[in-house]
């Protein structure tokens, strides 16, 4: 098995379509259907279910498309690790964030980043804690700053970053907004909640908190940003219990604290592959940090 054929294999997993695979890989069409092929007679198995209009994975295909990107991650680390001894730091560094995670500046972090290493291509991808932890694992992305949604794995490791409590959100004009805080999730079971989608980390925290109270919540707005959440808070169309540092971010809206929520109820933390797989630059990017994780 040559590494050609699996980058080709993952190219057209990904583009779902050979033609866009080839071009993207600067090869034929002809060339890459031939190392498909190729590594489909040495797997005696078929990895893609072809037709005119679409590529999909076979059963096989879904098997070996995650090792494959694990073994290209490694190929990939151990090159710019060479680089990295040879004192120049090279290659990409895919970088996943959850959006405005507490206790990490990611903008800054990434442009103090670049000037220290400008050779090193940037990507940046914001999503769910959830994903970005599979993401990580599947080795398509260096690290992720993310909520902590698993125990660490074989093939996943965290490094605790910043810790807050929840608080509650709510337009002035709301009924709890005199309240000195929340006492409870019970006070809240008849209010209408806004709330990010299910994958983020802020609103698995918030939905852990109230099945551990017994409570049920109604999350009538879901929302995928944090700006689209606070202007729905502003127009008093419902509450939402968030990580402390959201408090800062709209100074029209009234912030309450929740006082069942532990100091460290919502724990930012760094996703990383195992320690002898984390690329240069993952390493170099924590070690801006100053967590000496990397």
């Amino acid at each position: 098995m040559e590494l050609r054929h699996l980058q080709h294999f993952v190219a057209v997993a990904e583009d779902q379509h050979f033609t866009r695979a080839a071009e993207r890989l600067l090869v034929s069409q002809s060339g890459l259907s031939a190392s498909i092929r190729a590594l489909e007679r040495e797997l005696r198995a078929p990895l893609f279910v072809r037709t005119t209009r679409s590529v999909t994975l076979t059963e096989a295909g879904r098997a070996l498309l995650g090792e494959a990107e694990r073994i290209l991650a490694q190929v990939r680390s151990a090159h710019e690790a060479v680089a990295a001894v040879q004192g120049v730091l090279r290659g990409t560094l895919s970088l996943g964030a959850e959006q405005c995670i507490a206790g990490v500046p990611v903008a800054g972090l990434l442009a103090a980043f670049r000037h220290r290493h400008p050779d090193v291509e940037i990507r940046l991808r914001q999503a769910g804690s959830g994903e970005l932890a599979e993401e990580v694992a599947a080795g398509r992305l260096d690290l992720a700053f993310a909520y902590r949604t698993q125990d660490d794995t074989d093939q996943l490791r965290s490094v605790s970053l910043a810790g807050e409590p929840m608080t509650v959100l709510c337009h002035p004009g709301h009924r709890l907004a005199t309240a000195d805080a929340v006492r409870s999730p019970h006070d809240l079971a008849d209010e209408v909640f806004v709330d990010f989608h299910p994958d983020w980390g802020p609103r698995r925290v918030t939905d852990a908190a109230f099945a551990a109270a017994g409570v049920r919540r109604t999350v009538a707005l879901e929302v995928n940003d944090v700006h689209g959440l606070l202007d729905l808070l502003d127009e008093d169309l419902g509450i939402a219990v968030v990580p402390r540092h959201f408090r800062h971010k709209r100074a029209s809206l009234t912030s309450l604290p929740l006082k069942d929520s532990a100091e460290t109820a919502y724990e930012t933390i760094a996703l990383l592959p195992p320690a002898q797989a984390t690329s240069p630059a993952a390493r170099a990017l924590m070690g801006l940090l100053g967590t000496g994780s990397g």
